[in-house]
């Protein structure tokens, strides 16, 4: 009993569940879109169908990023009011829901234009920015702060197991069908399955401790008093990750339009194979966190390093032309995932426990934000250059990170003379 009552307060079987079924509609979608398109294109034009996804991604990410921003801080609100599981669980309910719509595509055979509506559903219940805050926060509230950033990188490497796990099966589930149920109804239903089951642990199973709850924001409330004055650090760190996050998101964007399209040209399991990949950045990470803290290296040497990593994998990405030179470019980008937990580490140390909810949807908004502004930029980008230089955006990204890198470069001068400081004093 003391063991299910210890797994209670642990949110990774939520984290583990969501990521799985978003892998499985994720797949399920790319698929879905690519038959629609090239059943409604015309043969004798070979960019139309390139176009068109392209497109329907466009609109598809600009609706996902913009609608969720009101109800994400309203449930932020409520989340730093003592309810830490309500910007958990609302979002999970808009995601059964949209994803069973999906379902109801490929069985009804209904238009793709259709599934513009799920990005407004899970949209107005908080979607993604709203969870993953949610999430941050409830482990950031049940964390010391010399354990934060690895728990943080922990959350990410559960997210990219499932991630990992989910990708490598959706490609063969989509595949499965029989005579009375179309290609990717199996794929669909398992998505909304694990979202259901996600949704009642979060609702029935998971609980927060309100002693450890009010333990560490007191506890921060005393480290904040010497930490807040510096203001400059927390845009610095905005900063930082409105850029990396632009960079990262604007170029994954046009990577899943990139490899459905000459000369890549990937069937359903090679995309769930690709999917795989990029999940597998999340153990690597977490590995490569492990043994940077090992050896007391920086939070802010962390970031530059995963950036680095991300910067230098995405700009080998402008140049491939084969499945091959896909994965070895992926395997470039081992230590991308290290900076995004560990700036949110960084943001939870300056300011007060009760500000978290607060504190982590902004920055989510602001990526939101950014992200509305960047999409179609990318898309068309992509699009004027698919003749010429069709892989120009991923050395745009390239270099969107370098610039991300220069305010983090200022933070840990900044934390350095701090520390020189505090020590000088100490003696």
């Amino acid at each position: 009993m003391a063991v299910v009552r210890s797994l209670r307060q642990y949110v990774e079987p939520v984290v583990f569940g969501a990521q799985m079924a978003c892998s499985f509609f994720d797949t399920g979608l790319q698929m879905v879109v690519k038959q629609r398109s090239e059943n409604a294109t015309s043969p004798s034009d070979p960019h139309e169908d390139q176009n068109a996804i392209a497109n329907f991604y466009m609109i598809f990410n600009m609706l996902t990023d913009f609608i969720p921003i009101l109800p994400a801080l309203i449930l932020a609100r409520i989340g730093d009011r003592g309810y830490r599981k309500v910007p958990i669980v609302v979002p999970l309910v808009g995601y059964s829901l949209s994803r069973a719509l999906l379902l109801l595509v490929i069985w009804l055979e209904w238009r793709i234009e259709v599934m513009y509506v799920a990005p407004v559903i899970y949209g107005l219940c908080g979607g993604f920015s709203s969870y993953w805050a949610g999430v941050i926060a409830l482990v950031s509230v049940s964390t010391s702060e010399e354990q934060r950033s690895l728990r943080i990188m922990r959350i990410e490497l559960v997210y990219g197991i499932a991630g990992f796990l989910g990708s490598l099966a959706s490609g063969h589930l989509f595949q499965l069908y029989t005579v009375g149920m179309k290609q990717g109804v199996l794929l669909a239903s398992m998505s909304v399955a694990l979202y259901v089951f996600c949704l009642l642990y979060a609702t029935c199973v998971l609980q927060v401790s309100r002693i450890t709850l009010e333990r560490r924001e007191s506890t921060s409330s005393g480290i904040i008093t010497h930490n807040r004055q510096d203001r400059t650090i927390i845009a610095l760190l905005f900063i930082s990750g409105i850029l990396y996050d632009v960079a990262v998101a604007g170029g994954v964007q046009i990577l899943s339009v990139y490899v459905l399209n000459a000369p890549l040209e990937w069937s359903a399991s090679e995309v769930g194979y690709g999917n795989a990949a990029g999940f597998l950045i999340f153990i690597t990470s977490f590995l490569g966190m492990k043994f940077f803290t090992r050896f007391a290296v920086s939070d802010t040497s962390m970031i530059m390093i995963g950036m680095v990593s991300f910067m230098t994998g995405i700009y080998f990405m402008t140049f491939v032309t084969t499945t091959a030179m896909y994965f070895l470019a992926r395997s470039v980008m081992l230590f991308a995932l290290i900076p995004m937990p560990t700036i949110r580490s960084l943001l939870s140390k300056q300011v007060q426990g009760t500000s978290y909810g607060m504190t982590f949807i902004c920055l989510q908004v602001s990526f939101t934000l950014a992200s509305v502004a960047t999409a179609p930029i990318y898309t068309k980008i992509y699009e004027s250059t698919l003749d010429t230089y069709p892989g120009f955006v991923f050395t745009l990204s390239s270099i969107i990170t370098f610039l991300s890198i220069l305010p983090i470069s200022v933070v840990g001068c900044r934390a350095a003379k701090q520390e020189n400081y505090e020590r000088i004093q100490g003696n």
